[in-house]
């Protein structure tokens, strides 16, 4: 009756190893189940042992004959088809090996992801921090996928699949799922060029550690086992934290539905989409012949790869993470038509070392840039600002007032996290360039 014995008498049997200074429990987690230190814990310690064969994957389910005989068939953008096949099968099978490690998560429903907002909800909470657009793509790749690999394989196979039961719901839950309890194993470095990334793979225990950006656990990798280890030492009492890697705020919540409250998630960033920054160059062009420069100017940036009609800009805390892009970008949006005619000539190239040392665009950075680039750049914040559709005020207000924030939906507390951070960083950079 109880998912967690149960679960934890399956780990048993499947050769986990668990530190018995540790407890998995829903009780003082900050989400959902969460490890917890029964007692004080040291920097190096290993909280459990996992042994290959208890990861869930394509390779490890009982259907992954079937899944390698078909692997031309299921290639997808995503590469995920042949775990989500696996997780089809082993979650509806009465008889699967992995059922005490799904009944942790008797619905998939409860997971919150965007993705399952209404659209008017989704724009109205999310609009201009880049989750709409991003749900948007995702939903209709699922469906692509569901429509166009799934199906035809369901079809072939219908003494073990039902479209009736396995269905595009089901499948969407399933994808959500993934995204916010998948391992990816990192590649060897000799690997990284040659090969796309590693599939993703369920790891029971693993994924129930929570994250935040400061956190106090990693997992390492061996080719026998997988290992999670203390990074610092952990006081009785305290949540053990794992990391998901350096992820923004906007990016934890479309792909596991939750953002760290404003300052914890060091890691947050804000985008200017590089459109914007064209959007800004033209609205001060007087003449048409200005105009005609930006075009140009964009034309050339697009040809050299520092832009793109979809791509941004992305700022942290305390730098300009893509440095390079907007320095370029913004040097060549601010020449002359004379400077920017030698500029091409040289095909983008200039030898300036000079110009090489100073390409880090930290704050310090941001706040030497020449007048005209500070002026593009802060039309341009202004003009993301404009995006969002809600003030940075009201919202410090919203934060500050403990009983008008706990009023708010679970919904409306995430979205409310992730635009905030990123408000937070354009009006820091508003600052820096003023």
């Amino acid at each position: 009756a109880d998912p967690l014995s149960g679960f934890l008498a399956w780990c048993g049997w499947a050769g986990v190893e668990l530190n018995p200074k540790v407890r998995l429990s829903r009780e003082g987690a900050v989400a959902g189940y969460g490890m917890l230190a029964a007692e004080e814990l040291e920097a190096g310690e290993v909280l459990f042992t996992i042994p290959r064969t208890a990861l869930l994957s394509q390779h490890s389910t009982s259907i992954h004959a079937l899944l390698e005989e078909a692997e031309e068939s299921l290639q997808s953008q995503s590469g995920w088809v042949p775990l989500l096949l696996a997780l089809l099968h082993e979650y509806t099978a009465s008889n699967s090996h992995w059922q005490p490690y799904f009944s942790l998560w008797q619905d998939f429903r409860s997971l919150d992801h965007p993705m399952f907002w209404p659209p008017e909800e989704r724009t109205r909470l999310l609009q201009g921090t880049g989750i709409p657009e991003a749900v948007d793509k995702d939903l209709a790749n699922i469906d692509l996928e569901y429509n166009s690999i799934i199906l035809p394989f369901m079809e072939t196979h219908p003494n073990i699949f039902d479209p009736k039961l396995h269905t595009l719901e089901l499948y969407k839950e399933l994808v959500a799922f993934v995204m916010a309890y998948s391992f990816q194993e990192p590649l060897e470095e000799e690997d990284e060029d040659e090969k796309g990334p590693n599939p993703p793979m369920m790891v029971p225990v693993a994924d129930i550690l929570n994250h935040v950006a400061n956190h106090n656990a990693n997992l390492e990798y061996s080719p026998q086992c997988l290992r999670m280890v203390t990074t610092q030492p952990v006081g009785k009492g305290q949540e053990i934290f794992n990391t998901y890697g350096q992820m923004a705020n906007w990016q934890l919540l479309h792909m596991y539905g939750f953002a760290e409250p404003y300052p914890g998630n060091t890691h947050d960033t804000a985008d200017i989409q590089m459109v914007t920054l064209r959007r800004a160059a033209l609205q001060r062009a007087k003449t048409e012949a200005q105009q005609q420069l930006v075009s140009e100017q964009w034309d050339f940036l697009c040809q050299l790869e520092m832009v793109g009609e979809e791509g941004a800009f992305v700022l942290g805390w305390d730098e300009v993470l893509t440095e390079e892009e907007l320095s370029v970008t913004l040097k060549v949006l601010c020449m002359s038509e004379k400077e920017f005619k030698e500029y091409k000539e040289q095909d983008g190239w200039e030898d300036d070392s000079e110009e090489e040392e100073n390409s880090t665009l930290s704050n310090e950075a941001l706040s030497r840039l020449k007048t005209p680039c500070k002026k593009l750049l802060y039309d341009s914040v202004l003009l993301t600002l404009e995006s969002y559709g809600t003030d940075l005020k009201a919202e410090q207000d919203l934060l500050n007032n403990k009983e008008a924030y706990e009023k708010l939906s679970r919904r409306e507390q995430q979205a409310l996290h992730v635009r905030y951070g990123q408000k937070r960083i354009l009006h820091q950079l508003l600052e820096l360039v003023q």
